[in-house]
């Protein structure tokens, strides 16, 4: 997301409760208005951009989870990210993004996600100012209880 600096004259106590949140008074402000940003609708697909490296973030799609090696790791702001295993690389993620815009079978929605996953990737591909790099990412999960049945 793009970014500018501002200069903001704030009373003590509202700087002490900021730097509670986060020694980074920015990243405070930030994570406060986080879920006032998450209400306002977000392109289908966009980077998120901190410093140098952005990550791309999609509003989440059944039919994009559901494809052979990509998983979801969804976001506070409704939105996610895309993780994918080590088979899937990211020309093969363009060309399965161009192959599921060219069948008829998408939602709308998907479509728009798709659609602009793809664009971002061929523009990022195409530019002689930004690489492509394929980074690892650690998911957490938890893991689904069992129930213990007792036999009498």
């Amino acid at each position: 997301m793009p970014s500018r600096p501002v200069t903001l004259t704030l009373p003590d106590r509202v700087i002490d409760a900021l730097g509670a949140v986060d020694r980074d008074l920015s990243r405070a402000v930030v994570r406060l208005a986080q879920p006032e940003v998450g209400k306002r609708p977000h392109p289908p697909a966009e980077l998120a951009t901190f410093g140098r490296r952005s990550v791309i973030v999609v509003n989440p799609s059944r039919t994009l989870d559901q494809q052979p090696g990509i998983a979801l790791v969804h976001l506070p702001d409704g939105r996610a990210l895309i993780s994918f295993d080590q088979s899937t690389t990211i020309a093969g993620l363009e060309l399965m993004m161009d192959d599921a815009l060219e069948a008829d079978d998408l939602s709308t929605e998907d479509r728009a996600v798709f659609g602009a996953i793809a664009a971002i990737l061929r523009t990022a591909r195409r530019s002689e100012s930004t690489t492509l790099a394929q980074r690892n990412i650690i998911v957490v999960e938890t893991r689904r209880r069992t129930r213990n049945r007792r036999m009498a």
